[in-house]
């Protein structure tokens, strides 16, 4: 049984597995891990660099970090420490590893989700670019034909039509890191006519004109649609929708962060999906999981980010010849 086997079991995540072996192809992200200081994230971290999805440095108060190894049975020693007092410090040092170039990507340990993302954003130490941050699942649903994107259903509570601007280029951005050549994007809302007393619909419609003068690119969009049309070519040959979109959509844009989280979740627990979490639009990607996700979900997440960290290297190197 191969390495990837012996993770994530021999049958079943085919979108997952598919993904991981798609980063196995390019060399390991260097990751700086924040706070790995529970057996499930410094496992997580361990699998990912044996799986050569990571170079992992350990940030963290070293005693626990080996305390917990050697609890774990993990062996560390091929792993740099860079030594932390608390969490606080383990998320500031982690970060300050990417400004200083020695790591590619950033990921959360046993941390609270606010403490690192605190660090990121922090407007002087942080890793801020001209786009707002927003995160995005990538969900491996079964019998759906390929991964879906969701977003954003962890970071901005209720964006504004100009942060959806950028939500929506995120995940285009991501989707093309992942190998995606033809994005296509819903924009969800209850309904697929515009209403004036929905906003979700009007924004919607909106987003759509912005892609077509160019203020949003790489993808082809849509909307408003309703989820049943977004993903369903039955649903859409049904209410007479007729675009590249409806249908065959890959990402999805929910209104707002509860529709995303009830959506993700419905998915997870209610048709077994499983759900990588990445977030985009700061200096590196950001694994950013759960403390309760399982390993499958945390190795699939590194997987992405080595993928978006591959595209983004082709890119430098492109831009230099």
């Amino acid at each position: 049984m191969s390495e990837l086997s012996q993770c994530i079991g021999p049958d079943g995540h085919e979108k997952f597995r598919r993904l991981v072996e798609a980063a196995q192809e390019y060399p390991a992200a260097t990751t700086a891990i924040a706070h790995p200081c529970d057996e499930v994230s410094l496992e997580s971290a361990v699998q990912a660099a044996k799986l050569g999805l990571i170079v992992p440095i350990l940030v963290g108060p070293q005693a626990r970090i080996r305390e917990v190894a050697a609890r774990a049975t993990l062996d560390i020693t091929p792993y740099e420490i860079v030594d932390a007092v608390h969490s606080h410090d383990s998320a500031a040092k982690a970060v300050a590893l990417v400004r200083a170039g020695r790591a590619e990507t950033l990921m959360k340990g046993s941390l609270h989700t606010d403490e690192v993302m605190g660090a990121v954003v922090a407007r002087e130490t942080g890793l801020r670019t001209g786009r707002r941050i927003s995160h995005s699942f990538i969900m491996d649903v079964p019998n759906h034909p390929h991964p879906l994107i969701i977003t954003d259903a962890a970071v901005m509570i209720a964006p504004t039509l100009e942060e959806k601007v950028d939500i929506v280029q995120n995940a285009i951005d991501l989707a093309h890191g992942m190998g995606v050549s033809d994005v296509r994007v819903a924009i969800l809302s209850a309904m697929e006519t515009v209403n004036p007393k929905v906003p979700s619909t009007v924004e919607a419609a909106a987003l759509c004109k912005m892609a077509d003068r160019g203020q949003i690119t790489g993808a082809v969009l849509d909307g408003p649609l309703a989820l049943d049309n977004a993903i369903s070519p039955e649903a859409a040959a049904v209410k007479k929708i007729v675009s590249p979109v409806a249908g065959r959509a890959n990402v999805l844009v929910v209104p707002d962060l509860e529709a995303g989280n009830m959506l993700a979740k419905s998915l997870s627990f209610l048709a077994g999906a499983d759900a990588a979490g990445i977030v985009m639009g700061a200096r590196v990607p950001i694994i950013l999981t759960s403390r309760a996700d399982a390993l499958l979900t945390r190795l699939a997440s590194c997987a992405v980010a080595l993928l978006v960290v591959a595209s983004r290297r082709a890119d430098a190197a492109a831009a230099m010849v």
